[in-house]
């Protein structure tokens, strides 16, 4: 043995020192796990729980869609005379927080298929059975005026996430017990939160008299801000009764139940 190693090795030899631990040792520690468990859980909640939340609104459309199907919810009285023949029907007014119809839109992915409950209150917009929700002072599906309906782009399942992909021409379909209503897509305006002219029976015109059938989307913008609201309109084109069969476009989501 060396007499280095022998040194090394020998009672009392130096040892190299061991870190004490400190307070600003311990707390950089548990600031760097507190920051990890946040950042997990802001993954949890913006991206994963976003998919089982939207799988779950995809479902509870689905149930909704078996039900009209199977008649076990008629379809609802029109609120006046019957509508004139190739005009849509449009439904009464709903009791707040009931869910009265679905959204389908093939831009947003081939099973893109999300209820629509009555109100726009957190009750709705973060229930895991629904996330859009139609404001009680704008019209039903299918009447003259505006339609509008509202939707997180993150969390509770963001049905509204990629709404700026929309492009002109396509379609937005509105689904009731009564048959499909499709509006097509025309354009995109930003306001600030307090821009609520978007809800008027004609969009952005105070109190003017509306002659044709909008649908308006509105949701938060940009992603993960609520600075501005991201506005997305469409115009109504045809009405499908349910009696007849879905549109082409949307047959095999809607024969499939996905």
């Amino acid at each position: 043995m060396t007499d280095s190693v022998a040194r090394a090795t020998a009672p009392g030899a130096l040892r190299p020192r061991r870190r004490r631990a400190t307070v600003t040792g311990v707390l950089g520690e548990l600031l760097i796990t507190a920051g990890v468990l946040v950042f997990l859980f802001v993954g949890w909640q913006v991206w994963l729980n976003d998919i089982v939340v939207a799988a779950e609104q995809t479902r509870a459309a689905a149930e909704l869609a078996q039900q009209w199907e199977s008649g076990a919810e008629a379809p609802a009285e029109a609120d006046a005379e019957p509508p004139a023949a190739g005009a849509p029907v449009v439904l009464p007014e709903p009791d707040p927080g009931a869910t009265f119809a679905n959204l389908i839109v093939p831009r947003l992915g081939a099973e893109y298929r999300r209820p629509i409950a009555e109100g726009t209150g957190h009750s709705v917009l973060s229930d895991r059975a629904a996330g859009v929700g139609h404001y009680v002072e704008t019209q039903m599906p299918g009447a003259v005026g505006n339609f509008a309906i509202a939707a997180h782009r993150t969390t509770y399942g963001a049905p509204f996430h990629d709404v700026e992909n929309l492009v002109v021409g396509d379609s937005i379909y509105v689904e009731t017990a009564d048959g499909w209503y499709r509006y097509v897509y025309r354009s995109t305006e930003y306001v600030r939160p307090a821009g609520v002219g978007v809800l008027a029976p004609v969009p952005q015109a105070g109190d003017v008299a509306s002659t044709d059938r909008i649908i308006t989307l509105t949701s938060c913008h940009p992603l993960f801000s609520a600075a501005e609201r991201i506005i997305s309109y469409g115009v109504f084109d045809t009405w499908y009764p349910r009696a007849d069969g879905p549109p082409a476009e949307i047959a095999a989501l809607v024969q499939t139940g996905a």
